[in-house]
């Protein structure tokens, strides 16, 4: 599988661990910006005295020590936000890759806008996990992922942007492509308003649950 091109770089390499796992993914937030309820986006992941945030920012920031801080999409609204953050923490946030200890997490492109846009595959030895939490059309690369963190921008109907140049992908398409491209477990956690609505009429999903902030979630 390639790893994206473009301003991609490595850090935090070191030589492999026999039989590592990710210990832990934690949510740091589940909301699309500007979400009434809760905190952008983010996933906090630990193993063996590592730590790597995935996206979060405003009041989604992990409040302890991180060897790397990676986003998708360094054109993103919060990142000056997210840049000032990590300087504070000792580290630079960017779309990059990060491998220790036998966890490798690695940038992939999803089709989301004008721009380039990322998720993220973390792999082990016997495990891989999606972090995409904003894409218009499924990312074939997270087909067959044990756990996947997903999109949920939009309930019924994808969300389309001005100018026709990408957007989000709806809660129950994604809900299909996940079930059909075997996902082994589904977790929404980049929850819009038309999601939010729908919770609160208590809309079941046909597949998948909704991420919860500050669960921890095993593979």
């Amino acid at each position: 599988m390639a790893v994206a091109s473009g301003a991609v770089s490595v850090v935090g390499r070191e030589g492999p661990g026999p039989g590592v796992t990710v210990v832990w993914s934690r949510l740091v937030g589940v909301g699309a910006m500007n979400s009434p309820r809760y905190r952008p986006a983010g996933l906090l992941v630990g193993w063996r005295g590592h730590r790597v945030l995935l996206d979060g920012g405003g009041d989604a920031a992990p409040g302890e020590r991180l060897d790397g801080w990676l986003v998708c999409d360094e054109r993103a609204e919060l990142m000056p936000q997210i840049r000032r953050t990590a300087r504070a923490l000792g580290v630079t946030a960017a779309v990059a890759a990060f491998e220790a200890a036998g966890v490798e997490i690695v940038p992939l492109p999803v089709s989301h806008t004008s721009h380039p846009t990322y998720g993220y595959l973390i792999r082990t030895a016997g495990a891989q996990v999606v972090w995409a939490p904003e894409f218009w059309v499924f990312p074939g690369w997270a087909a067959g992922a044990d756990l996947m963190f997903a999109d949920a921008a939009g309930w019924d109907r994808p969300i389309r942007f001005a100018g026709g140049v990408g957007g989000h992908a709806s809660v129950l398409q994604v809900a299909r492509e996940a079930c059909d491209r075997r996902v082994g477990r589904l977790v929404f956690a980049h929850i819009g308003r038309p999601s939010i609505r729908a919770i609160d009429r208590g809309e079941r999903l046909p597949f998948g649950e909704w991420g919860v902030e500050g669960c921890a979630y095993r593979v």
